[in-house]
């Protein structure tokens, strides 16, 4: 199958390398992840300094009642606080202390504030073959597709250089509800991919919202594999399908790269490929028109007959076809 072989080729390549991470989110200016302080640095959240003289008040008295929420064994929390009232002021330094290898779920608590650090973050790696952040969440196991990725990303200016995301959940069968598994969303305006690796099946990579740069990268899936809202130019990308071969003079379609959802006419959102390639296994559409707008281009680019003749796919509504 080509599913296995796919699983245990990458994990063979990356078995020195591969980063387990259970949650890597990059929010907006007010987000904020969490392992549990009073375990980790040996404080207690709750400090009781910056009292004022002669008062009973504390600026460290509005932590809300069911703060901090109960420790498990799967939850670890980080707490930030811009008067000094945790262990973190910024929520920069929060994530800066996540543990790398860490197995547990992270939560950053932020109290109320506004926290005027923009998290611009570069993910470096040593090869998208060499480098990999891998998990295994699908549409079943966190209560939708939007929320499989094994990366999200919504911060604004998130860049990536010579490494793989990857989601290894296995992959569904055809006719499963719930298999879909995201190895990254990415959310965040003014993101860019150089020479990364994107490795899942069905909805690989949710180029969702935002403008995004894509070059030399290497994106692999079955179903829909590149698929969101985005405004994103795809340049000297490699696509690859693992679908399920089909049999010799058999009319079946069992892929597709695309599915680009924009809703409107007005909406400026689109995929553009230049210089790109696709091959590998089965018999799949460019794309298929998720929302009535979608728009997809592929300019200059080889493709093998893996891609079926027909090309495109309206989902049984002619009105998306133009």
């Amino acid at each position: 199958m080509a599913s296995t072989h796919f699983i245990s080729l990458n994990f063979s390549l990356l078995k020195n390398h591969l980063i387990h991470l259970s949650l890597t989110t990059f929010s907006s200016t007010t987000t904020a992840i969490k392992l549990g302080p009073s375990k980790l640095h040996g404080h207690h959240h709750r400090h009781r300094h910056h009292q004022q003289k002669g008062s009973e008040a504390s600026i460290c008295d509005d932590f809300p009642p069911d703060f901090p929420p109960p420790d498990t064994n799967t939850t670890s929390i980080l707490c930030v606080d811009r008067n000094g009232c945790c262990n973190f002021t910024t929520v920069q330094s929060a994530l800066d202390a996540v543990g790398i290898l860490s197995q547990r779920r992270t939560i950053i608590w932020i109290n109320s504030g506004i926290y005027l650090n923009k998290p611009n973050i570069t993910f470096q790696g040593q090869g998208y073959l060499s480098t990999a952040i891998a998990w295994n969440d699908t549409a079943n196991s966190s209560h939708g597709t939007f929320y499989s990725g094994s990366v999200q990303v919504f911060a604004a200016n998130f860049v990536a250089n010579n490494i793989s995301f990857m989601n290894v959940a296995p992959i569904a069968r055809p006719g499963d509800v719930g298999g879909q598994a995201v190895a990254i969303r990415i959310a965040g305006d003014q993101a860019a991919f150089w020479g990364c690796g994107f490795f899942g099946a069905q909805d690989t990579l949710h180029d969702d919202r935002g403008r995004h740069y894509f070059k030399d990268c290497y994106i692999q899936g079955s179903i829909d594999f590149i698929f969101g809202n985005g405004r994103s130019f795809y340049e000297r990308c490699q696509m690859t399908s693992i679908a399920n071969p089909v049999p010799a003079g058999r009319k079946l379609i069992n892929g597709a790269v695309t599915a680009h959802g924009r809703n409107s006419k007005d909406e400026n959102s689109g995929f553009v490929f230049v210089n790109c390639s696709i091959g590998g296994t089965g018999r799949i559409w460019l794309g298929r028109a998720w929302r009535p707008f979608s728009s997809v281009v592929f300019a200059y680019s080889n493709m093998t007959d893996v891609i079926a003749p027909e090309g495109w796919n309206d989902l049984n509504d002619p009105t998306r076809d133009q």
